[in-house]
């Protein structure tokens, strides 16, 4: 089975466990991305979904672009083969080009989305 990092830091984050199952994903839940970074080091994913939030140049401090940032360097690093599946409301998707810019994004999915809109950016 292949490993789906899914980090949930949003309510409107869509549950993944359906479409995990029919895809053969083993998933790991993490509601905080610091607790998914440290996991990397001993269990890489082949993909990973995770909630955007553009940084409005706030604490990010013009280094990063996102919440996202940080997270994606380290899967860099340990996973620089996993896909990265991006989702954002719609308010934040005209932001997600800034962070595409920087990391390969496999897909980026408007929420809230149908399972037929998972099941693509998942497969």
């Amino acid at each position: 089975m292949k490993l789906l990092y899914d980090v949930i830091e949003s309510p409107a984050h869509p549950d993944l466990r359906s479409v995990c199952d029919s895809l053969d994903y083993r998933r790991l839940v993490f509601s905080a991305q610091r607790k998914a970074i440290s996991h990397l080091k001993r269990e890489p994913p082949a993909l990973l979904v995770a909630d955007f939030f553009y940084g409005y140049g706030n604490n990010y401090a013009g280094a990063n672009v996102s919440n996202l940032d940080v997270l994606l360097r380290s899967l860099q690093r340990y996973a620089p083969g996993a896909r990265v599946v991006v989702l954002a409301d719609n308010s934040q998707i005209p932001h997600v080009p800034k962070l595409a810019a920087l990391f390969p994004l496999h897909a980026v999915v408007r929420v809230p989305a149908d399972l037929s809109e998972l099941e693509a950016a998942l497969g």
